[in-house]
């Protein structure tokens, strides 16, 4: 993973700090235990190789080695939980505009937080938060996203895919991390 390239992302602080771990259980869980060193503002935890990667509902997300975008923002949104509202399905969007805009791929989403490619499942988002009252102290985005991916274990070979499988090409990964942060930090900053 070219981390140079992603920081070339057009944002104003998303992504400009990134943690990055060849492997990790999960990118979420770290992402929480990193409450205490506080870490800036939109950094980005990423990996190669998550192990132990999940979904809604503890759901395990499964991810080959290099072949796949497993990240999380950790954000300090410091805002009322009202104007989150509908946040996951935003999120959604931004990454449906995101391959649409760079391969006019159309992804559809399942409401809350799958994203389809051609009726399969292709990335999902886990949006989780922690609040002092009514205000979102913290807020961590975790983005599953199959790229590179060519095959699935067979329980799941007939609902999920990948760019690369439907399109018999390689992609850069980097390049769609970097418009996805883009058309995220435009959302929150709509949203806080």
């Amino acid at each position: 993973m070219n981390l140079e390239k992603m920081k070339n992302a057009q944002t104003t602080y998303l992504g400009k700090n990134i943690i990055y771990l060849p492997k990790l259980e999960s990118t979420q869980t770290y992402a929480k235990q990193l409450e205490k060193s506080k870490a800036p503002n939109g950094t980005i935890v990423i990996t190669d190789n998550q192990t132990q990667g999940r979904g809604t509902q503890d759901r395990k997300w499964i991810c080959t080695k290099e072949k796949n975008i497993t990240m999380t923002l950790i954000l300090y949104p410091n805002t009322h939980i009202s104007n989150l509202e509908n946040l996951t399905l935003l999120l959604a969007q931004a990454i449906q505009k995101s391959i649409y805009e760079l391969y006019e791929y159309g992804l559809t989403i399942k409401e809350p937080n799958d994203l389809l490619l051609n009726g399969k499942k292709i990335g999902g988002i886990l949006t989780q938060s922690k609040t002092l009252k009514e205000q979102v102290t913290n807020l961590y985005i975790g983005i599953g996203f199959n790229v590179n991916e060519e095959s699935f274990a067979p329980e799941i070979s007939r609902i999920a895919t990948s760019l690369k499988k439907e399109y018999q090409k390689d992609f850069q990964r980097e390049e769609i991390i970097c418009k996805v942060l883009e058309e995220i930090e435009n959302i929150i900053k709509n949203k806080t």
